[in-house]
């Protein structure tokens, strides 16, 4: 006669392993779907993220410019040579100059390679109207200087720097952290236009 008692417990026993291994397959699923689940999210995240950086980019208004380093140099020795004349980004100085509207007089009165300073201005997401008066009458280098201030006054002139820059084969450039427009007839709307897509558009936008 079979002992009842040990074939139940045996069965029992049975069940019991069953459903450890039930429970520890539904476990490790569970793992596996989750981690799964995390990593569709954070291509879906990266992805959504080039999409606005392209966006960005693409958003941006001039042609672009390599920028190959951001490198603090001696404010004593020339800080170029840069990508673009004038320069849209690169090397520069510690310091930079204050915001404002720079005259051929005040040149004079500034250190050496000013390039320097204003390419660190840049850095911190301004824009910069670079001026050549040079093939212009004064009339029009007095018109072209006053559409430049009305556009900086237009903005505040806040992260706004307009200076001669005579080297320049255009009578008027803007530039932004790797980005130049280059323009043969000033035009306020294009000059404004140039600002609010580009201003703060730069790796330190909120620094002064």
């Amino acid at each position: 006669m079979k002992n009842t008692k040990n074939y139940t417990g045996k069965k029992e026993t049975r069940k019991q392993i069953q459903a450890a291994r039930r429970k520890k397959e539904r476990t490790r699923n569970i793992l596996i779907y989750s981690g799964i689940g995390l990593t569709v999210l954070v291509v879906i995240g990266l992805i959504v993220l080039g999409v606005r950086n392209s966006s960005a980019s693409s958003a941006l208004m001039g042609d672009p410019v390599t920028v190959t380093s951001r490198a603090h140099v001696d404010p004593s020795k020339d800080p170029g040579p840069y990508n673009s004349n004038p320069p849209a980004g690169g090397q520069h100085f510690p310091t930079t100059l204050p915001a404002k509207f720079y005259e051929e007089s005040d040149v004079a009165s500034l250190p050496p390679f000013p390039q320097g300073y204003l390419v660190h201005n840049l850095e911190h997401g301004y824009v910069i109207f670079w001026y050549n008066c040079s093939t212009l009458s004064t009339a029009q280098c007095d018109s072209m200087k006053q559409d430049i201030r009305d556009v900086m006054a237009q903005f505040g002139g806040t992260k706004l720097i307009a200076f001669p820059w005579p080297s320049q084969d255009v009578p008027l450039a803007m530039t932004s952290w790797g980005r130049i427009l280059k323009l043969t007839t000033p035009d306020t709307k294009t000059m404004a236009q140039f600002v609010k897509s580009n201003r703060y558009q730069a790796p330190e936008p909120n620094a002064e």
